[in-house]
């Protein structure tokens, strides 16, 4: 039986992150040309919002105090929205490879927050680790020039770079309510705030999806369904079948396929040239996380460490 449930969770941890690579590269091709990034930001965090109140109607009753519920909910409206629109407009201007380098970095942005501000105990391995992740966050942001498929890398990067933090920042204070709260009060109210900031933003930038203009365009349709559905939606749902059977490092092992999946669609769809600077880059960032996550699996206390894998980009 347990062997089973062992067996579910991995399948679980690969489809997720598979839907989370092709996430990447689903969302490169329709921003911004199809859809303006914030108005992209705008359909995920109320689809998210509208989709997780309906399954929550289905699930087991969950608890939450009004005082808990408006902290959800503030977080979500900052720490959610905040991330969703720093990655979109990130990857309207980079490409996916690069925006899933800064992805595949919060593992590390996790552990620095847990050091500074939770007295997480640190050790030579850890900050190695920290170091050669940081110096191959470096080397993508110096050195990759913007062209026809990256309108301008370095804005681009910057701004996956802080999407990366800002998430990293909402994993830590999540996983203080997720134990009391429940998985569905906290994406229900969280993804609500975020549906609220959202919708308040685009009142001001104005809608811009030229996707929905006639004649309907079905490809470009069926890219945003299926962004809205799997990875928005699904892959949120079954990170927590990982987290329940598998160990921290193996999920945080698992990660990894978001970058391989994103770089293996984008080199064979071209929406990316292959780089020995962004290959070395990707090296340096998972053996960075690599050392963080071995050193965390050694250390007597790693209260944040099985936040470290984040469902999708």
């Amino acid at each position: 039986m347990r062997q089973n449930k062992v067996a579910m969770a991995n399948w679980a941890m690969v489809v997720s992150k598979v839907f989370g690579g092709l996430n990447v590269n689903a969302l490169h091709y329709l921003l911004p040309l199809w859809l303006a990034p914030l108005t992209g930001a705008t359909f995920r965090c109320v689809f998210a919002a509208v989709a997780f109140w309906i399954l929550g109607w289905f699930a087991r009753p969950e608890k939450a105090s009004t005082r808990d519920k408006w902290i959800l909910f503030v977080m979500g409206a900052v720490g959610i929205y905040g991330y969703m629109f720093s990655y979109l407009m990130g990857l309207s201007k980079t490409t996916p490879v690069s925006a899933a380098i800064f992805t595949s970095m919060q593992p590390i942005w996790v552990f620095v927050i847990s050091v500074l501000f939770m007295h997480e105990r640190i050790s030579l391995l850890k900050v190695v680790g920290i170091l050669v992740g940081l110096g191959g966050a470096l080397l993508c942001i110096l050195t990759q020039k913007s062209d026809d498929l990256a309108s301008d890398a370095l804005a681009g990067n910057l701004f996956c770079l802080m999407s990366s933090v800002i998430y990293a920042i909402y994993l830590v204070l999540s996983n203080r309510f997720l134990k009391r709260t429940g998985t569905y009060t906290l994406m229900r109210y969280t993804f609500s705030g975020a549906a609220f900031s959202s919708l308040i933003v685009m009142a001001f930038t104005g809608y811009d999806a030229p996707l929905f203009e006639s004649p309907l365009h079905l490809w470009p349709l069926a890219m945003l369904l299926f962004v809205l559905i799997f990875p928005t939606v699904l892959s949120y749902l079954l990170v927590p079948v990982g987290l329940r059977y598998l160990k921290t490092t193996v999920v945080a092992i698992y990660g990894y396929l978001i970058l391989m999946v994103a770089s293996l669609t984008s080199f064979l769809t071209g929406q990316d040239r292959f780089s020995w600077t962004q290959i070395l880059a990707m090296v340096l960032i998972c053996v960075g996380v690599y050392a963080v996550e071995i050193a965390e699996n050694r250390g007597t206390r790693a209260p944040t460490s099985h936040l470290h894998s984040s469902p999708h980009a």
